[in-house]
């Protein structure tokens, strides 16, 4: 991983990454927040060793491994990407309870005026603390934001020991099963 001098990571801590959003997608992919790579490129899930990109396509979302550069071309196959908190930081840990409040607030208005058919948070921590749901377990949730339902996914981290590639594949299988997604769907849903 490069290194970054205090400069160029203070820059990476006040960069907002922008959203890979469309209006009705099949799946709107919510990160907790982006790390400083993330930040420092401009692209979702940028870090080497997180496993977003090759869970995507291992599960079936995406017809071949994507890199982080090509996260505009999940919007053709009726995907996004987000975040529940937009600061950037070194590790999650660094955000208070405070920011995945205002973060989930914030995340349910964006939804409803995007309405995706779900919402899928990648971190079971992240949305109890967004959504104060302190017993929210991997899966489907009970929890709708208007009309999209809402799944949370294991955290495709390289720290998150507990998933396998192949595990947090399986999971992220049983969401594109339920939502309908396929590789050769082309744009968000009619």
């Amino acid at each position: 991983m490069p290194r970054f001098t205090p400069e160029e990571l203070q820059a990476a801590r006040d960069r907002v990454v922008p959203d890979v959003v469309a209006e009705g997608l099949h799946v709107l992919f919510c990160g907790i927040n982006p790390g400083l790579m993330t930040a420092a490129t401009g692209h979702h899930f940028a870090r080497p060793g997180n496993r977003f990109w090759p869970v995507l396509h291992r599960s079936g979302f995406t017809p071949r491994l994507l890199k982080p550069s090509e996260q505009q071309e999940l919007l053709s196959y009726g995907l996004g990407i987000t975040n529940v908190v937009e600061r950037a930081s070194a590790r999650a840990d660094e955000l208070s309870a405070e920011e995945y409040r205002e973060g989930g607030r914030l995340l349910a208005a964006k939804v409803e005026g995007l309405r995706p058919r779900w919402l899928a948070v990648v971190g079971v921590t992240a949305y109890r603390a967004a959504f104060d749901d302190r017993k929210a377990q991997v899966g489907p949730q009970p929890r709708t934001i208007g009309e999209t339902r809402v799944w949370v996914l294991p955290n495709p981290s390289g720290l998150n020991a507990h998933w396998t590639l192949e595990t947090m594949a399986e999971e992220f299988g049983r969401l594109r099963e339920a939502a309908g997604s396929r590789p050769s769907t082309a744009g968000p849903p009619p």
